[in-house]
Parts: C-alpha cells; structure tokens; sequence
C-alpha cells in the first residue's frame, strides 16, 4: 500500500509539473526573508523556510488563505467548517482540536500568539496579510517555547498611494466584501483594511460572518529611527457541525452531528462560537551607527469568547500583553543578536449548562494567570568561501496558575516550568547559485497550553507534562535562469508528546504519548518558462510514529502518529493566454490519513482539482479592475478537511464542500507620481 501510494504521489507531482505558470519576475531565492533575524536573501539562510507571498494568495478565490499554505511543503492547514482553523506544521496540530496552537505567531514582527500558547489565526482577514513566512521545526532559539514552527506575518507599506477593493460571490452562500488603502509620504505611510465576509457552508450548522478592521501606521522622523503602530480587530461568529460517525458520514455527509447516547444534536444546543479580538502593538528601531541596531516593540490584546456546545456552554475573556526587544551588533564577518520576550495573561474561563444555546446553572468558574519569558542570543559567522554558521540559545520560562474561585475552598494548580534551555546550530555552505547546503540540530521546547491544562471538559489537567525533543535536518536549495529548488530532510524525536482525544460529547482532552520519531522529506520546484508559463511542485513524505506509546492495556508502539498524511502532493499552475488574460490551475494530493492511535480507522485519499480564469484591464495610467471565475474541487470529491482524531465512537469526520464555483471582480485606484 505505501509503495502504491508513494509512486501515486509521485506520477501526480510529474504530471502536474508541466502545467503550472506564474508572473513572477523574480526566483524565490533573491527575496528577502526575515527568519531567524538575519533578514538575508533565501538563497543563504540556513533553515527550512516555506513563503506565501501576495500573488499565491491572487491566484486562488481569495475567501480564506488555505489553500496557498497547502501548497507549501510540510505545511498543513484544516478548516472542519467555515471559519475553524487549523495548522500544522510537520505534523503540530496532533495536540490541535481547534485553534492554533503549538505554532507561535508573530504579527509584524510582535506577538500574535497568547501567553496562553493560542493564535487565533481566524481573526484575521485574507488582505490582512502582504506576505508570510513558515519556520518548519522547532524555533525556540529565538522565538520562545514550542517545537510545531513559526508563522512570521507582515501586513507591509505598498511604495505609492493606491486603493484597491473588491467583491467576490460564491456557492453556498458565500459572500466576501474588502477594501484597503495605502497613503502617505515617505516620511509617513498609513495603511487601513476593511473586509466583510459571510458563508451559509457546506454542511448544516455552518453559517459564518466575519468582520475585520485593520491599521498601520510608519513613521520615519529621520534616517536612523523608525516609530511603527498597528491596530487589528476581528469578529467571527460560526456554527459548529460536529463530527460524523462513518456511517453518518456516508449516509449524508452534509447533516451537522444527531442527537444521541444522552447528548442533544448540534442544531439544538446551537453550537457556535462567537470570538472576538483588539489587538495593538507599538515598535520603535533606531540605528545607532554602521555597527549598531536595535527594535524594541509592545503590544496588548483582548479576546473573548463565547462557545454554546454540545454539552455546555462556555465563556471566556482573554486579556494579555508583552513586549519583545532585539539588539544587534554587526562588524565584518560577526553579527550578533540578543533580546528578550515577555508575555503575561490575566484570563477567566467560566462554563455553565447549555440551555437552548444561552447560559445557563454555572459549573466552573477559573481564573486563570500566565506568564512567559525567553532570553535568546544568536551569533553569527558569514565566512569567506561562501559559509555561514549561526549557532543561537535561548533561556525559557512559563508559569500557569489555575484558581477554580467556583469551588470552596478554592482549588489552585500551578504549571511551572524554569530555565529551559534551547539550543540550535546551523550550518551552511554556498557553492554557487545552485548548491546552498546546510544543516541544522536544533531543541525544541513547548509547555502545555491552557487550553490543553483545562479542556472542554472543564477538568484541570494536573499530569500533563511538556514535550520537548530534538531535531535534526539538512537541504539544499538554489537556481537561476527561472528555475528554484528546495529541498530538506529532517528527523525529530520528541519525548511526551502531546496527543488529543475526544470523549462522547465532543469534548476535547490531553495526555502525554511517550515518545515519537517523526522523520521527513519536503521538497519544492519552480520553473518559469518564459512570460507567459511558470511551474511549480511540492512534495511531503512524513514518516511519524510512535516509539513507546502504552495506555492502560493498550500498546501503541511502532503505531502511525494519527491526523497528518505520510504522502501530499501541491501543484500549481499559471498561465498568462494574453496580456490581460490569465489561468490558473491548482492540484492537490492526500494520501490515506489515520484517524486514531491504534490505527484501526483512516481517512481515505483524496485529489483536489482547482481552476481560475481572471480578465485585467487598466485606463488613464492609474485605474485597474480584474473580473474572475472559478471553480474549487472540480473533480467533485468526498472528503473531510479537518478530522476529529482519536474521537469516541468513531466521530472522525467533517465534511468538506463538494464542488463549488465563485466569481467577482476587484478594481485599483493608484496615486499620481
């Protein structure tokens, strides 16, 4: 069956590789990427770094950004129903029933993730992003505590004053409103976002809306400082299906969850969530002289939340703030870095019976209080004859403490973990413009999260301990002439790994699996022909298991690690027909995914097919407008994008759309030279 599957894999990734295009004028390798701080161009940063740049996210329907981080190696995102979010990142969300957690997130260069390890990646909008680039493995070096990555987002000033706004409509129900402006001078940039966003879903009980505003704002008093503001708020309500046995599952893949086993059906407890976030941050960089640098930021946030469920409602509020800093020391070949992160949350969680989808008798009452620090230091060698060495460490604390006010006396827990250090040495070295090898062993550290320490059970996890590891890989990347490659193995082993289960009513709990060895492949291609034809592949192989895994009677070693494919192929295709017309193509391959840990259960595989034709005119040297169609699952599949793993009674799946079209228009105003 593997083989089978690896050579499906395969012959798809040939197939699809001569017929993809793209107007890039540039190879992935001369951009400029900002991980790990070096702010170098791909070509010489040694580590696994995936992009998704503002034209992979034009060349899709533009209603969710999916799609484009599926089409990067090793990067996996879920959506079980319109607006519930899930990322993994080489195998992360393996301890992510909903949410984002185990990735942290960087919003312009500040924390995005809670002290409490969540991202709400949700609250953003499509157009709030100009770029993005993914850390795969372990970042605590630099980036604080965790092993499943990072995702470092920009919003970016555009160069010139222009306005762009646009409308696009779709199959069940969707609907997606946006608007955004660039201005300014030099010495002042702002930019403001707008959008609105509605969807009735696939499936029963899978209404959305979402509403996101967004500001920024740079300003540069003089050529060695630089004083940058941004403002993000997000409103998202959605319904919550739930998940479907087997059999429900192919008897009618579109009904929301039944009612049954004592627990009422998912429309009639109204299960929903309804979340909202105001986020703020503050930096300041100034340039002392040729040698030193410095960027010192501030943010606050709050979130709240409202969750109606199966089997009771809950009630959240979420205020947390921090700040990070980074000092930098440059001369010849040496280039030092050195800061801090400090985070802190006050939160309160309370969850009451559910009566009719209000708030009902109040069961638990928690305040909870969280706190985390990291001091990091990163080296660095650029050496002649093309190598380059960076060795960093990072010293990590976190503290949780949980106060259940609810019960007399009140019950206290205290999750604490001290000076947890976090190494990582990269090598590299660059023949030429086609042979960048490097290599990278690398520790990861992440602590439980609050949602792990008190799940929707609303049981106080006390046992649960962090899961560390660590990771080693080597690649290889390069090109010119249109062409770029990049390509990477790695093999992480991680000890008490973090794993979800679900019980009968939907509820989500943790516990620690011993250990796993997750060893990997990830490679992309990209081809530009000439103007009119561009060509670009990706390719996972992940090879996760369960090395010792034993709980109560049951052994689970040499097991599969559930929710994550070993075999996914992304192609995409571009093609510019006329100078104003273009086609876009986009493939997609899952091999059979495990649904449990025993590895009794799977999802079968899958082949997404995508298609989109856009039409761009411009008049008077300043106005653009763009109408376009589409079509997503062309080949009408019947899968589930977003399993509920290790659930009882087999409730695994989620149904995704079947085939469905989309059309709109989009229309730019730019500024006078």
């Amino acid at each position: 069956m593997a083989s089978t599957q690896t050579l499906t894999a395969l012959l798809a990734l040939a197939f699809a590789l001569p017929a993809m295009a793209q107007s890039d004028t540039t190879t992935l390798g001369g951009i400029t990427v900002h991980g790990y701080s070096q702010q170098r161009q791909l070509a010489s940063i040694p580590a696994a770094v995936a992009l998704v740049r503002q034209q992979d996210l034009q060349r899709l329907s533009g209603q969710s950004i999916l799609p484009a981080l599926n089409a990067q190696p090793g990067v996996r995102m879920e959506e079980r129903s319109p607006g519930s979010y899930r990322l993994n990142i080489r195998g992360s969300s393996l301890r992510s029933p909903f949410g984002v957690r185990n990735v942290k997130m960087y919003y312009n260069g500040l924390p995005f993730t809670d002290p409490g390890g969540n991202t709400y990646l949700n609250q953003f909008a499509v157009g709030s992003f100009s770029d993005m680039e993914i850390l795969k493995g372990p970042g605590s070096s630099l980036y604080g505590a965790g092993t499943g990555g990072v995702l470092l987002a920009e919003s970016g000033f555009e160069d010139k004053d222009n306005f762009t706004a646009g409308y696009t409509g779709g199959s069940y129900g969707s609907h997606l409103l946006a608007g955004k402006g660039n201005w300014g001078t030099e010495r002042f940039k702002q930019q403001a976002l707008l959008s609105w966003q509605e969807s009735n879903g696939y499936r029963a009980q899978t209404y959305m809306h979402r509403k996101v505003a967004g500001w920024g704002g740079r300003w540069k008093p003089n050529d060695k400082a630089t004083l940058e503001g941004h403002l993000l708020y997000g409103d998202l309500f959605y319904e919550t299906p739930g998940a479907l046995t087997l059999a429900q599952f192919e008897a009618d893949k579109r009904q929301a969850r039944p009612a049954g086993g004592g627990f009422p059906s998912a429309a009639g407890a109204h299960a929903a969530i309804h979340q909202q976030t105001l986020w703020g941050g503050l930096q300041f960089g100034y340039r002392w002289n040729e040698h030193w640098e410095q960027r010192t930021g501030v943010y606050g946030a709050f979130s709240s939340l409202e969750n109606p469920a199966i089997r009771n409602f809950e009630k959240r509020r979420e205020p947390h703030y921090g700040g990070r800093t980074v000092f930098t020391y440059s001369r010849s070949i040496l280039r030092i870095l050195g800061g801090a992160e400090v985070q802190h949350g006050d939160f309160s969680t309370k969850v009451f019976t559910n009566v009719n989808g209000g708030a009902g008798i109040l069961q638990t009452d928690d305040r909870i209080n969280n706190t985390l620090y990291s001091l990091f230091l990163q080296p660095e060698l650029l050496l002649p004859q093309g190598w380059v060495i960076t060795a960093g460490i990072s010293m990590n604390n976190t503290r949780t403490k949980f106060t259940r006010v609810s019960e007399t006396p009140a019950f206290n827990f205290t999750s604490r973990y001290k000076n947890e250090w976090a190494p990582r040495l990269a090598v590299m070295k660059q023949f030429d413009a086609w042979a960048n090898v490097y290599a990278v062993v690398s520790k990861g550290f992440s602590p439980p999260t609050v949602a792990e320490l008190l799940p929707s059970t609303s049981v106080i996890n006390t046992t649960l301990q962090a899961e560390k590891g660590w990771n080693y890989e080597a690649g290889v990347r390069g090109g010119k002439s249109g062409f770029w490659y990049d390509v990477n193995l790695f093999w992480f082993r991680l000890q008490d790994a973090i794993v979800q289960r679900r019980d009968a009513g939907g509820a989500d709990y943790f516990e620690n699996a011993g250990a796993t060895t997750q060893k990997g492949f990830e490679a992309l291609l990209q081809y530009r022909f000439n103007t009119m034809l561009t060509l670009r592949g990706a390719y996972t192989y992940h090879h996760f298991r369960y090395d010792e895994f034993r709980q109560q009677d049951k052994v689970y070693d040499g097991n599969a690690l559930p929710g994550t494919p070993a075999h996914t192929v992304a192609a995409t295709a571009d093609l510019q027909l006329l100078p104003a017309l273009g086609l876009f193509l986009t493939y997609q391959y899952n091999s059979d995914t495990w649904l449990n840990d025993a590895n009794t259960d799977k999802a079968a595989s899958f082949h997404l097919l995508g298609l989109k034709a856009q039409y761009t005119f411009t008049w008077s040297g300043r106005w653009q407008a763009g109408v376009f169609a589409g079509a997503d699952n062309l080949l009408n599949e019947t899968y589930s994008l977003g399993n509920d793993i290790n659930a009882a009674a087999g409730r695994y799946y989620n149904a995704a759309p079947g085939r469905n079209f989309y059309a709109g228009f989009r229309v730019r105003l730019d500024g006078r030279k």
